[in-house]
């Protein structure tokens, strides 16, 4: 008798709702190995980006926010490249891999969409070219190579009159990416600047653009205003009910006119769903996937999204969930476990969860959060944001590794290395050698 082909489930993405309904699968393939699960990603880690500002601000070891996903994965397979197209039709999904971009085509009985949202510019003049971000590792890196560089070249007596623009940074964007970004950077910079011989705190200027009211609108005016009161007391400039215009090499131009000359802007106003989306045939709003309340694509029996690619509704109230972690944590978890219903034939439930609370850090040991509620600021949220976020950070290794690097904070400045992933000079002597050579035969023959 043929043996039953197995149910093939591929999961597209590696954030928090992917992530976390392979992590689930995995405790539902021991008990059901008639699945076969997939994970594509076109990075080979899991990237804790809560705390991606830290590595920016030189608070923490880039590699320490990273988990390999081969560690955290044993029965899901892993396959590591780039999600090229989606075929809800056909159910396949064609990949690829390496530089030379090698195509494959993975066919699926359940698909799960996970892929996340992109930075959008929003047509803005210069801010694609010119402008950094923080969605990634890699922009974590760049921004901080780039603070570190500025501070090189204004070191310099010659860059006496390009001084001020080489060290004003300006942040647009007054969410908890923005403030916990200019937070940390504001910090990092003056402490750096002691290291400097040519440089004083005077020379350093640190503006956050936000178009809304008050800064960190999520957690409410209260807590925002605090926000406002510490980062301006650590004399950063708010520019509230503003927004950036356009960008240009030297200079930010903002929405009430105002010019700021300044090499450095760090958008971290606005994303978009994924474009892979766009091209689907399934509904969607303002690009993102509509899905019901179990996470299913209506009309696409086997089609699944969560996390920020997916607007998961609210059973009770109709409206979408915010796309937070906390919420695409526990949306792969259920999805996970609805996929396995579907499978069987039994019934899926709803994806039901309130907000616990939100964090942020916003430097100097100082944050602001609200839990089950209550507001709290000051040293005792900072606290909570360490310790809550340590807590779900994955893997027990890299919970040590943060933690010693924390520890290591209170005792060491900040580190001022740069990472160039650029081949180190090499030079070549063959003719060198050839003329050595021959020189050598012409003395041994002479001597003869």
């Amino acid at each position: 008798m043929d043996q039953k082909a197995p149910t093939r489930v591929l999961l597209l993405g590696g954030g928090f709702a992917a992530l976390y309904a392979a992590l689930e699968f995995e405790k539902l393939l021991a008990k059901n190995p008639d699945l076969e699960v997939t994970l594509v990603n076109r990075e080979n880690f899991f990237l804790f980006t809560p705390m991606l500002h830290e590595v920016a601000a030189s608070d923490l070891d880039m590699t320490h926010i990273v988990n390999p996903i081969r560690k955290l994965l044993r029965r899901v397979r892993f396959f590591h490249g780039r999600v090229e197209s989606i075929d809800l039709h056909r159910r396949e999904v064609v990949v690829s891999h390496s530089d030379q971009h090698h195509h494959h085509t993975l066919a699926y009985d359940h698909l799960v969409i996970g892929l996340g949202a992109v930075t959008n510019f929003f047509n803005l003049p210069g801010l694609e070219q010119r402008a950094l971000t923080m969605k990634s590792l890699g922009d974590a890196i760049q921004l901080r190579n780039r603070l570190i560089e500025l501070m090189e070249a204004a070191d310099f007596e010659c860059a006496i009159g390009l001084r001020h623009q080489l060290l004003t940074v300006v942040v647009a964007g007054g969410g908890f990416a923005g403030v916990e970004t200019i937070a940390g950077i504001n910090d990092f910079l003056r402490e750096a600047v002691g290291f400097y011989p040519h440089l004083t705190e005077e020379s350093i200027r640190v503006v956050l653009v936000h178009p809304g009211n008050v800064i960190l609108p999520e957690l409410g005016e209260k807590l925002g205003r605090y926000a406002q009161k510490k980062l301006a007391e650590r004399k950063v400039e708010i520019r509230v009910n503003t927004r950036v215009a356009s960008v240009t090499e030297d200079s930010v131009l903002l929405s009430d006119g105002e010019r700021i000359d300044s090499a450095t802007l760090i958008w971290t106003a606005g994303t978009s769903a994924n474009p892979l989306l766009k091209d689907l045939a399934c509904k969607k709003d303002r690009g993102r996937l509509v899905v019901n309340s179990e996470m299913e694509v209506p009309d696409w029996p086997g089609v699944w999204g969560a996390g920020d690619c997916a607007l998961v509704p609210d059973p009770d109230t109709g409206k979408p969930y915010p796309p937070t972690a906390q919420h695409a944590i526990r949306q792969g978890r259920v999805l996970a476990r609805n996929i396995l219903a579907a499978i069987r034939g039994d019934a899926m439930k709803p994806f039901r969860f309130s907000t616990i609370g939100q964090l942020a850090a916003i430097g100097r040991r100082t944050g602001v959060a609200n839990i089950l509620g209550f507001n709290f600021s000051g040293f005792i949220a900072w606290w909570l944001w360490r310790t809550i976020y340590l807590s779900k950070l994955p893997r027990l290794e890299k919970k040590l590794r943060v933690a010693l690097d924390w520890s290591l904070d209170l005792l060491f400045t900040k580190d001022l290395v740069q990472f160039s992933t650029g081949r180190a000079p090499t030079v070549s002597h063959e003719e060198v050698v050839r003329v050595e050579a021959m020189m050598k035969t012409e003395v041994e023959a002479t001597s003869l």
